[in-house]
């Protein structure tokens, strides 16, 4: 417990000056650097909520303020390890408190790198507020780069990497980014064919290499060896888990897979 409210007062000066200068220095009028900032701001948000809440815990445990319902509903999630409601609502879902903070110390690092260090060469879409608005920023931002290329006639398009481990990687692609964080539900990935393949036996979720997600001039056809796989931020498939969907190589025709219920998921906990 005592763990909880330090790190409610350390997160307090997360979002500082510092923060709000280099996001002016990288280019206010970019689509991936406004995507960044709201971002921030919602992270923003989810701090600020999260230290409200706890030292309106702390006063109450000291008897300086009333413990309302709404403080008494947080304390006894806390206490059970979950997530309190108000926490969740402002943020996102996870099966318990432990990996909901490590998740926030993750998505926190993850934007300090991107602000101070400069655009990253990979991305951990798992750890975006909004990774749909994320790809359109980039469709946005491939668009810009093409005279004469308008953003109606531009369209996503991918290619699974080789690479396994974000270190891997040492530059950003000429065009678009590399994600990682994804995981194939219901198949697996062969890395040396370039394809999908049957999941392995009592593995339910299987990692995806990274991903070069890109953008080209053309709203043609796709090929028919590939398997549009949706992609969900969590393992409940809903329209508001849905992310995008990413084009995967077959060997066997593409409704195998739509019949094994393929999907991608950002998030396994």
């Amino acid at each position: 417990m005592c763990l909880i409210f330090q790190i409610g007062k350390e997160k307090s000066n997360k979002v500082s000056f510092q923060v709000r200068r280099a996001l002016q220095e990288m280019g206010p009028l970019e689509p991936i650097n406004i995507f960044l900032r709201l971002e921030i701001d919602r992270m923003n948000k989810v701090i600020q909520t999260v230290r409200s809440d706890l030292l309106d815990l702390q006063l109450a445990i000291d008897g300086t303020i009333i413990m309302n319902d709404a403080l008494r509903d947080a304390l006894e999630a806390i206490y059970q390890a979950r997530v309190p409601v108000l926490w969740a609502k402002v943020s996102w879902e996870s099966s318990t408190l432990g990996f909901w903070f490590t998740e926030l110390m993750e998505r926190d690092q993850q934007f300090r790198r991107w602000c101070f260090k400069g655009r990253p060469s990979t991305f951990w879409i798992s750890g975006l507020f909004n990774p749909t608005g994320f790809l359109t920023a980039m469709r946005q931002e491939v668009t810009r780069a093409h005279q004469g290329w308008a953003l109606d006639s531009v369209s996503q398009r991918n290619k699974v990497t080789n690479y396994r481990n974000p270190s891997e990687v040492t530059e950003s692609p000429n065009e678009g980014v590399y994600i990682y964080g994804l995981h194939l539900e219901g198949a697996s990935w062969d890395i040396k064919a370039g394809c999908l393949k049957e999941s392995t036996p009592k593995i339910l979720f299987e990692p995806l290499p990274l991903l070069h997600v890109y953008a080209i001039n053309s709203t043609s056809g796709k090929s028919p060896d590939v398997y549009e796989c949706p992609v969900y931020k969590k393992a409940m498939r809903t329209d508001d888990t849905y992310i995008t969907s990413i084009d995967l190589k077959s060997e066997c025709n593409p409704n195998h897979w739509i019949l094994r219920g393929v999907a991608l998921l950002s998030d396994i906990k």
